[in-house]
């Protein structure tokens, strides 16, 4: 088969599947007088160029309504709220939804910075673990706000008695969470993964930098 002839038809392909009617392999297979494999293969790349194309094998196929964005800026913040939804998205129990995150997150792996990507080679685990993201976001406020105010917490990790300390940084990598403290009782610095806290208490007591004790004093 020619070049040419492959390529017409998957612009073919592109132009049935836009009807939004489900389209079995076998059938389009019979159409091109092709085999049911190269309707897989031919599904593939056109997955792996952007197109939408929702369906599994032995189910059929058809392109959904895509939405394009032009191209765009995200702070880490922002990139840390895109992480908690498409972890929130995974486990509500809506297969469309759930599948949906996981091909949103590829989408994102595919156009972030190489030193982001590397950081965040997590993307898949909230996906992976049932509940993360509810754990994640029960404590994510408290934990925010004591960083900014300089508050103590108490903090109470699965398997660990409570602990008073100082927390200093909330940070992501993909939709893996962690909180770096400074543990009070034990003189020492902690990093705990936020899906494993199992409370988190804000004090009355304030804290200020102390030698030893900072954030920029931390070596993991």
């Amino acid at each position: 088969m020619t070049a040419k002839k492959h390529k017409d038809r998957l612009v073919t392909l592109v132009d049935l599947l836009r009807d939004g009617q489900i389209h079995r392999a076998e059938d389009l297979a019979a159409r091109f007088d092709v085999s049911v494999r190269t309707i897989y293969r031919d599904m593939e790349k056109l997955s792996a160029s952007g197109l939408p194309v929702a369906g599994t094998r032995g189910a059929g196929y058809r392109i959904t309504p895509a939405i394009t964005l032009p191209p765009m800026t995200l702070t880490p913040t922002e990139l840390e709220a895109l992480n908690l939804g498409l972890a929130v998205a995974a486990e509500v129990g809506d297969a469309d939804l759930q599948g949906a995150a996981e091909t949103l997150a590829a989408k994102f792996d595919a156009v972030l910075p190489l030193e982001t990507i590397a950081e965040g080679a997590a993307w898949q685990q909230a996906l992976e673990t049932p509940g993360k993201a509810t754990r994640v976001f029960a404590h994510l406020p408290v934990l925010r706000a004591a960083i900014q105010a300089r508050q103590k917490l108490r903090i109470g990790v699965a398997g660990e008695v409570a602990q008073v300390v100082r927390p200093l940084k909330v940070e992501n990598w993909g939709r893996f969470w962690l909180l770096t403290a400074w543990r009070e009782g034990a003189e020492g610095f902690a990093a705990y993964p936020l899906d494993q806290i199992e409370s988190a208490e804000a004090l009355p007591e304030l804290f200020v930098d102390e030698p030893g004790k900072t954030l920029a004093d931390y070596r993991p």
